[in-house]
């Protein structure tokens, strides 16, 4: 379980989905003149179930090499294939997705505060308080 219980895994998971979330978003509003293009959301709960689904491992030929895994696709990801926002098939709302990246940009920045606080905690321990 480690040091902190499982924490730094689970900040570790909330940043990933969070980078996931911001990629999905940048997407949107890159293609948001783009005809017949729909926008992508990521949800949480599909990205962990999803995550755990859609790792690989690789082929080790002796027991002593390395186990590793990878990811085979972007887990969580969907697409809203029957929105459309403008006349031109478009389903991007700009003030939609403008609001959704503020809010990801907090969530994430709350992450990484607690991340260091973390990893601060961690080296006082190792420095033995001083």
């Amino acid at each position: 379980m480690g040091i902190f219980g499982g924490t730094i895994s689970s900040l570790e998971r909330g940043l990933d989905f969070s980078a996931m979330k911001h990629k999905a978003i940048a997407q949107n509003i890159a293609n948001v003149d783009t005809p017949n293009y729909k926008a992508k959301s990521v949800n949480f709960k599909n990205f962990l179930s999803d995550a755990k689904h859609s790792t690989i491992s690789a082929y080790r030929t002796n027991e002593k090499h390395f186990n590793f895994q990878m990811n085979t696709s972007s887990p969580g990801v969907n697409n809203y294939a029957d929105f459309q926002y403008s006349q031109n098939g478009n389903g991007v709302d700009m003030d939609k997705e403008q609001a959704n990246l503020a809010t990801n940009q907090i969530y994430y920045n709350a992450l990484v505060d607690r991340m260091s606080s973390k990893l601060n905690t961690l080296q006082s321990v190792i420095k033995g308080g001083r």
